[in-house]
Order: structure tokens, then sequence, then C-alpha cells
């Protein structure tokens, strides 16, 4: 513990919910989640009882006026997101918000414009960043190990049982902002902008298998040219049955580096393998949360640390910009069957 706990408030009490209150918890005291707000008050007291009491707030009117707060975290669907932020932005309450950001670019942008004007805190629950090996990965490329990088693959085979789609928005564009690549994949399609930089380009086709009944993707395919010059090519999917670990092959002038899930693999020219943390669970099964709070527990901790020592947080709403970029060029592609451009993150 650093100092005296930051409470936070806890909007939207859906599936994720319950990780959160317990990364909260395993900040060894640095965080307190104080308050809950939902808006069915059954569920918020209900909540409140398995996670050690924390103040069921109301209405936002309560938020907006409870000074004890020191940040929000935001966990609604996406289509749920921006009044929210709105609101939360004109009080000056920080936000760590869950991912996607929002459900398109131009939305996601109109956020983090709010909050910049408002000179407001604003993160985002892209953990799969905090892993221990991507860190590690991060690290060795700043570094040079693996020189410049010449080609990319990325795969997410991932499996979702039709009743996750059974209920109700879940996998729409009105609600989450699509299917596979803005709900599953983004976190790994994010890890690789951030390795490899900016994609300048894309090819793509998407498709909804006859293995689920849902508005948006289940599948997507693209071949990749970088900004760098590297070129790549990605698969994310929830129709491979019972669902494996997603993974990040770079393949560099000096070596090449396999990250599968929380385990790295580098192979670097006249040295040994090297191998770092262990293949853990992903939540890539038919259970969404079969995976551990540590990595959530690290963004929460760093988002209160920016806030105590008045610096960015890790992952801020600005760097989320590139992926949601990268996302709807995949998704333009596809409508279109042409390569389309990547826009400014």
């Amino acid at each position: 513990m650093t100092g005296k706990p930051l409470n936070a408030v806890l909007i939207g009490l859906g599936m994720v919910a319950d990780l959160h209150a317990d990364a909260v918890a395993a900040t060894g005291g640095d965080v307190r989640l104080a308050a809950v707000y939902s808006r069915n008050s059954e569920r918020a007291c209900a909540f409140a009882g398995r996670h050690g009491g924390p103040r069921v707030l109301d209405s936002l009117d309560d938020i907006a006026a409870d000074p004890t707060l020191d940040f929000a975290i935001l966990a609604t669907p996406p289509d749920a997101r921006a009044p929210y932020i709105s609101m939360l932005a004109r009080h000056g309450l920080p936000v760590l918000t869950e991912k996607p950001l929002a459900r398109t670019l131009e939305e996601a942008r109109a956020l983090v414009e709010t909050c910049e004007v408002a000179n407001l805190p604003l993160g985002v629950l892209l953990q799969h960043r905090m892993r221990p090996a991507s860190l590690v990965l991060q690290t060795r490329l700043a570094q040079g190990d693996l020189g410049e990088i010449a080609t990319v693959e990325l795969r997410v085979p991932w499996w979702r049982d039709q009743s996750y789609y059974d209920a109700p928005g879940r996998g729409s564009y009105a609600r989450d902002g699509g299917g596979v690549l803005i709900t599953q994949a983004i976190h790994s399609l994010d890890l690789m902008v951030q390795f490899c930089g900016q994609v300048a380009d894309v090819q793509a086709i998407t498709a909804t298998s006859p293995l689920h009944q849902m508005e948006a993707e289940d599948f997507a395919a693209a071949a990749l040219r970088f900004r760098s010059g590297a070129v790549g090519s990605v698969m994310a999917s929830v129709t491979h049955y019972p669902g494996g670990a997603e993974e990040i092959i770079l393949n560099g002038t000096a070596g090449s580096a396999r990250l599968a899930a929380s385990r790295l693999i580098i192979h670097r020219h006249g040295h040994p393998p090297e191998e770092i943390g262990t293949l853990s669970a992903t939540g890539g099964g038919a259970d969404p949360m079969a995976f551990s709070h540590d990595w959530h527990r690290a963004v929460i901790a760093d988002f209160a640390d920016a806030l105590r020592n008045r610096r960015q947080p890790a992952i801020t709403a600005r760097s989320a910009l590139p992926v949601q970029a990268l996302i709807a060029a995949i998704e333009r592609s596809a409508r279109t069957g042409q390569r389309q451009e990547v826009a400014d993150g």
C-alpha cells in the first residue's frame, strides 16, 4: 500500500463486474471499492453483499455529488459508455473504462477529446498489455533484440457457445459495435499494434458462420501492411471449439518471438531459446471469465498510482485509438471487398 486508499465507484454490474471487484480487493489497499451503481438496484444490492458492502448509489446524481470518490471504473456495455463518460467529465471524476473504448472509431475519438478538453484522465482496460510476458517482449523489441520486424502472424482461435450470444444485444453493432474483432480479438490486435506500430492498409474478409446466430462477425481474416514496411496476417474467430490460446508471432532480422497468451518464447540468431512465463487460461473457451484478475489488478493499480502522482496512466484512451482504427479498416475492407487504408489513431 502506498498511502490512503483511493475510492472507486464501479458503474455497471454485468458479467465482468465480479472480476473488477476481485481485482480492486487484490490491490493491497491501494484502491477501495467504495460504491457501486447499476440501473438494477436489486442486482446492485446483491453484488455489494458479495464484495464487502460498498455503498449502493441510487442515481448518477449521487455519483456526481459524492466528494469521497476518486475515480470511476466503467463496466457498462459499449453503447452506454458515452453518456457516463460525458457526465463524469463534467463533474471532474477520472474514468477507467472497459474495452472497447467505444463502438466506433468516431465515437472513441469523441470520448478522448471530451476528457482531454476537461483535462481528465481516461484509461482503458486493455489489460493484456500488463501481462509480464507482454511487458518483457515490449522491452526486448525496444532494445532491438529481434532486429527489424519483417513479418507478423496473429491468431485468435477462440470459442463461444450460442448461449453467449443469446443475451440481448450481444454480438450486435448497436450494443457492442461488432463481433469477434472488437469484443474478443481487440486485446491481441492492440498488442500487435503496440509491438509493431500502426498498420498502413488491410485486405480482409469477415463472416458470420453457421455456428452462431448473431448479427456481427464470428470470423475475420486479414492481410496487413504495416507503416514500417512489415507485412502480416490476422485470423480472429470464436468458431474454434473448444477454444485455444491467442498467439502473436514476430519474425525479425535478428530472431523471432512467439507470444501465446502469457507464455513468451524468443529465438535469437546464435543464442539459445528463451522462455518467459507459462501458458494460462485467457477466457478463450466457453467460459469468457476463465482467467485471472491479476492483469485487471495491474491496470487498476497503475491508474490509481497515476492519479496520486499526477502522471498519465500506462494505458491511456488515446493509446487505444490505433486498434480501433485497425478494426474499422478491417470491417470496411470486408464490406467493400477492397484494400483499405487504416486511419490515424
